[in-house]
């Protein structure tokens, strides 16, 4: 069941998206060859603690770290290593969660590390491109098919292998929750799309194929062929006047 949130269960989740927009801001900025996956994690953990905020991730289903933080082929739930040194060329993705009062907002933005290659600027604003190719279809009235349909062309107009095996979901007093949203066409329409729903939409593109699997440490998400790959996401409010963004200062 997809539940319509409250003004009160609105608000807690704004201000929660509100330290998220700023946590992954300041921590975009620190993101720089030399800097280590760890030190990232211990900084953005910092900023959510100093804000009121807990991190949502810390714990949920037993993952050890605050942040998941994902390099070059790694496409989700990278371990943060303060012996893991980016370097120039790299993209790494901040996988980030902020609860606030028990309610929950989550994003991600993938980042270029130094001079990147012409190919991983691309694919970096490529996953960026079909988050909001998708939310243009987050109104009411429209089905949840229109916003999976949607990021699952845009992917493949761009020329991107669409990861299947994970997708986004629904939010508020739990980090995951109804519906699932994938990136690609569900073949149907799905759950009838209204004013106060909550979700968090992550595209997960790939450079080559789209097949991933799972590493030793149960977690770390990689691409079969090693290739790049890139994660963007946010967390939107329906809303009768259109999507409202809760993680993204605009």
């Amino acid at each position: 069941m997809i539940e319509i949130k409250s003004k009160r269960e609105i608000e807690l989740m704004r201000e929660a998206g509100k330290v998220l927009a700023e946590v992954h801001e300041r921590a975009g900025e620190k993101v720089k060859p030399g800097v280590s996956t760890g030190e990232l994690n211990e900084y953005a953990e910092g900023i959510i603690r100093k804000y009121g905020c807990t991190p949502s991730f810390l714990h949920l289903y037993d993952f050890p770290y605050a942040c998941c933080i994902s390099v070059n082929d790694e496409l989700i739930h990278g371990f943060p290593d303060f012996h893991r040194i980016l370097k120039d060329g790299d993209i790494v993705s901040l996988d980030i969660g902020t609860n606030y009062h028990g309610y929950h907002s989550d994003a991600t933005r993938t980042w270029c590390v130094g001079e990147c290659s012409d190919n991983a600027k691309r694919i970096v604003e490529g996953a960026k491109a079909c988050f909001f190719a998708g939310i243009e279809k987050a109104v009411p009235g429209n089905y949840l098919n229109d916003i999976c349909s949607t990021i699952g062309a845009k992917a493949e107009d761009l020329g991107y292998g669409v990861v299947k095996d994970y997708c986004g979901h629904g939010i508020g007093h739990e980090v995951h929750m109804d519906p699932d949203i994938v990136n690609y066409s569900m073949k149907r329409k799905g759950p009838k799309l209204c004013a106060g729903m909550t979700f968090a939409i992550e595209p997960m593109i790939t450079e080559g194929s789209p097949d991933v699997h799972t590493l030793d440490n149960d977690w770390t998400v990689v691409t079969d062929d090693h290739k790049l790959c890139a994660h963007y996401e946010n967390t939107i409010l329906l809303t009768d006047n259109g999507p409202e963004i809760l993680s993204l200062n605009v």
